[in-house]
């Protein structure tokens, strides 16, 4: 159960954040599995904007979903980054709960609903993404997901992906928010933030989100860098708190996959997605990259 006494087993008023940056025509996309809800309470949407130069502003001010949504932007361009967005999205929503998601994901229709009820018994909720919905057959092959029941694991504590997570106001107020110098990442420190304050981070596979993939291995490659790196730097906050090395076994499997699976091996094309291969590369890369800045190799 959530921690703080008289916890409502509802909330009076669920705030959805999205952080935005440049997120046309996609976050129509968004927007729409939002007015898909089954949920049948109040539920305001924040679009917190991060510098967009696309028109968001203007969009928003004409678009069809904005009552039925109770759609508010907000400017979030005074610092860089999807942390910063969510941050100030969070303190300008109405809402003692709290949901986060991207700007080119889709919510499933049960989504909030699903967040809702589990978060009556813990201090935050994560739900399972799927990669099929918005992804070619090809593309979704590049990266693997646990099933829906299935928490997502890291080497230390689960964690909850940052499209897909809610919390009570209070717990948010409790960590301090995202950490803004985690550019990437941030979903990965804020989770293991909750359960080192003693609070419970739970996970319904009732709320569903589409996850929208890189669709060019150069993206996918880019990305998965940026995941590498800044996991040293999530490692590395959390050290003092009991956060361990990464495993070396788990470090020889990535290796191992870099170099075997590379498609520049003819003979593995056929068995290895070329994504896969770059989510395990990039990671490493990453990994590297963000062990030499550090000057260690406990999380390499």
């Amino acid at each position: 159960m959530p921690e703080f006494e008289g916890a409502p087993r509802r909330p009076d008023l669920v705030s959805v954040v999205i952080p935005v940056y440049n997120g046309l025509p996609l976050l129509d996309v968004q927007l729409e599995g939002l007015a898909a809800q089954d949920y049948q309470d109040s539920f305001e949407v924040i679009i917190s904007d991060n510098g967009s130069t696309d028109g968001l502003r203007q969009h928003l001010a004409n678009h069809p979903l904005r009552e039925k949504l109770c759609l508010r932007h907000i400017d979030a361009s005074d610092a860089k980054g999807a942390p910063h967005a969510r941050n100030a999205g969070a303190a300008a929503a109405d809402g003692d709960f709290l949901a986060f998601t991207d700007q080119d994901d889709r919510v499933y229709p049960g989504w909030l609903r699903g967040l809702v009820e589990a978060a009556a018994e813990f201090d935050a909720v994560g739900g399972p993404i799927e990669v099929h919905s918005l992804n070619s057959p090809k593309v979704a092959k590049w990266r693997p997901c646990p099933a829906p029941d299935q928490r997502f694991p890291s080497h230390y504590r689960y964690f909850a992906h940052g499209n897909n997570m809610a919390m009570w106001r209070t717990t948010f107020e409790k960590v301090g928010g995202f950490d803004e110098n985690m550019l990437a990442g941030d979903d990965l420190d804020i989770s293991w933030m909750i359960e080192e304050a003693g609070l419970t981070l739970g996970h319904t596979p009732e709320a569903m989100v589409a996850y929208r993939l890189r669709t060019t291995l150069p993206e996918a490659l880019r990305q998965a860098i940026g995941y590498g790196r800044t996991q040293v730097d999530v490692y590395a906050k959390h050290r003092p708190n009991g956060c361990p090395p990464y495993p070396k076994r788990a470090t020889l499997i990535t290796l191992a996959a870099t170099v075997f699976c590379n498609p520049l091996f003819f003979f593995v094309r056929p068995w290895v997605p070329t994504g896969l291969w770059a989510l395990h590369a990039g990671i490493l890369i990453g990994r590297i990259q963000g062990s030499i800045r550090l000057r260690t190799m406990d999380y390499l």
